[in-house]
């Protein structure tokens, strides 16, 4: 059934689970109990938004220090960096050390334009160090990549291979970064079709999805454009807005992080993001906890 919005700012519900009779009771993520099989698994969709992306760190360090249970993940573009990275390594702690650290000088390598701006071999090395260059099968969580294949028009869902080509596929932003040809595809930015890759969470088998996104201007002031990639990022965001209002439904619940006034290359902005990240998941969770059947910790 659908569930009301009224009174929850930042949060937007779809179905809810049904969770049948009598409460769920659920002491800490690991202590497998009957009632689990009620909830059965819960995956989180992370959603595009170049470098305001960081703020899923945030969701992810809230959700995980209550117990949640993260039994699958899929992100696209931003949203599949921090996915991918998390489902490598189970370390938030240096994610975010990282993110407050990180320069753009260190990702990007320009190149003579042709298909792109940036070659990205500089970011697809980094990738490979940061997820210890694992494949798909080697990860600690079930994680996907979302990425477009521009020649035919169709999302793909990646899921196979080493995962830091198919985050290099899912963050190949159209005009901005050239394109990854991977199994015979052309791939851009998933973000082109799937800004909130809620129904690949679905397919990997999640019967509870917790959806981020990174909405941008929702309710916010205009954001300054101040350079060439602005310009790109946020004219193709504002496209992807349109697509999304369909398709952000079919999450359980919506987490919206109030990150509209900073600008989609803001990595100087790391700390606050994930701050605000955690601030909206902090006040979705006791909704989470009760659906899913865990305890709110003491």
């Amino acid at each position: 059934m659908m569930q009301s919005t009224a009174g929850c700012p930042g949060i937007v519900t779809g179905v809810r689970l049904s969770t049948g009779k009598g409460p769920l009771c659920l002491q800490k993520r690991g202590e497998v109990m009957a009632s689990l099989a009620r909830v059965g698994r819960v995956g989180i969709a992370l959603s595009a938004g170049s470098a305001r992306g960081i703020a899923h760190i945030g969701v992810l360090k809230v959700l995980t220090e209550a117990g949640v249970p993260i039994d699958c993940i899929a992100g696209t573009s931003a949203g599949a960096v921090i996915g991918g990275i998390y489902a490598a390594t189970l370390n938030l702690n240096l994610m975010e050390r990282l993110a407050c650290h990180i320069k753009w000088d260190i990702l990007v390598d320009l190149c003579v334009p042709r298909l792109g701006l940036v070659s990205g071999e500089k970011i697809k090395e980094f990738l490979r160090l940061l997820t210890h260059d694992k494949t798909f099968a080697e990860l600690a969580i079930p994680f996907a990549a979302v990425a477009c294949d521009l020649e035919e028009g169709t999302e793909v869902v990646l899921r196979e291979g080493p995962v830091a080509e198919a985050i290099r596929a899912s963050i190949s932003i159209p005009g901005i970064a050239v394109p990854v040809r991977l199994g015979g595809r052309l791939l851009v930015d998933g973000a082109v079709l799937n800004r909130v890759p809620v129904n690949a969470v679905r397919a990997m088998g999640a019967d509870y999805v917790i959806a981020c996104n990174l909405t941008g201007r929702a309710g916010r002031a205009r954001v300054r454009v101040e350079n060439i990639f602005d310009v790109i990022t946020t004219a193709i965001e504002l496209m992807e807005m349109e697509i999304l209002k369909g398709k952000i439904v079919e999450a359980d619940i919506v987490i919206s992080p109030d990150v509209g006034d900073i600008g989609p290359t803001r990595l100087d902005m790391a700390p606050e993001l994930i701050k605000r990240g955690e601030e909206a998941t902090r006040e979705a969770l006791p909704r989470i906890l009760e659906e899913i059947g865990v305890n709110e910790p003491s």
